[in-house]
């Protein structure tokens, strides 16, 4: 008998498998649920698209009726124009080095005091965590003006040390570090120090390399809200070489009224950092958001 005829011939004790089939409601559900999601992704994209279309316009040509969305002519030019017309690059040097000295200092000040709530032993740690947290809920605006009369005192106002004065230190990284920290078994940091790790050494060694996930999503989210604050800047940075992208474009919206092809161009500037970023760190932000607060 050939090898073929092996291979090919049933055993007749075996019966054949039926294909797996779902409900036909289930089906159906599924399927509305799809078309819901990709009619809801279409619709959040569509102003996106939108903008970036405009971007390559002509000004006359933005807002016309019905809605021309291939252009033309393509006009590439909006691209070099902007850098002519305003101080792109200051604007955007500025916000990129904010944004990492604040994502940075965000992340070491947040895991070093969540660090102490999740492992330290202390009197009060809980009510102290507790009372930290509750900033969370307290308005920036309850406490500006006092804040602003505070940096002026200090003679920070007018310069970058102020926008990172004001957010390198922030309740919310605290808790999103000290949720993640509280998964890591205490008998591993416990082992570490009967091995002679002191703390700051438990927290290098050993804590922050397992936090990957967490520091990705901490230093994402930082990094997006400095790069799109906007009332910040705009109280403590007065002088033009210090204003930040978002300041800059809407000095430019005053300055060229009328041109809304270059208004669209600076806001696809704006966001394309933020957009490169998300998408090569969206792996770690999900699954550091995923696992924080799951207890191991």
């Amino acid at each position: 008998m050939s090898s073929t005829s092996l291979l090919t011939k049933q055993d007749p004790t075996k019966t054949p498998r039926r294909p797996l089939s779902l409900p036909r409601g289930r089906i159906i559900r599924q399927v509305l649920a799809y078309a819901t999601l990709v009619a809801a992704s279409l619709a959040i994209l569509l102003p996106f698209v939108w903008m970036i279309v405009s971007s390559l316009k002509q000004t006359s040509d933005v807002f016309t009726v019905p809605i021309e969305w291939i252009p033309d002519p393509v006009k590439w030019n909006n691209y070099v124009e902007i850098f002519a017309k305003a101080d792109m690059l200051t604007w955007v040097r500025n916000t990129l080095l904010l944004s990492v000295v604040v994502t940075l200092l965000q992340v070491l000040t947040g895991s070093l005091a969540a660090y102490g709530f999740s492992k330290g032993r202390f009197p009060g740690r809980n009510p102290l965590f507790l009372a930290y947290i509750a900033t969370i809920a307290v308005p920036w605006p309850a406490y500006m003006i006092p804040q602003f009369i505070l940096f002026s005192k200090l003679h920070l106002s007018n310069t970058l040390w102020s926008i990172i004065a004001l957010q390198a230190f922030g309740a919310f990284g605290v808790f999103l570090m000290k949720q993640f920290f509280d998964t890591v078994p205490d008998a591993l940091v416990e082992a570490a120090r009967i091995d002679g790790l002191s703390e700051f050494g438990i927290y290098r060694r050993v804590m922050l390399p397992l936090s990957i996930p967490a520091i990705a999503s901490l230093s994402l989210l930082s990094f997006v809200t400095t790069w799109n604050d906007y009332l910040g800047p705009l109280l403590y940075l007065r002088d033009p070489d210090l204003w930040t992208i978002q300041i800059g474009l809407q000095s430019f919206v005053g300055q060229y009224n009328t041109e809304f092809a270059l208004m669209m161009t600076g806001a696809v500037l704006s966001i394309l950092p933020v957009a490169v970023i998300f998408a090569f760190g969206q792996r770690f932000f999900v699954e550091g958001i995923a696992t924080t607060g799951i207890k191991g």
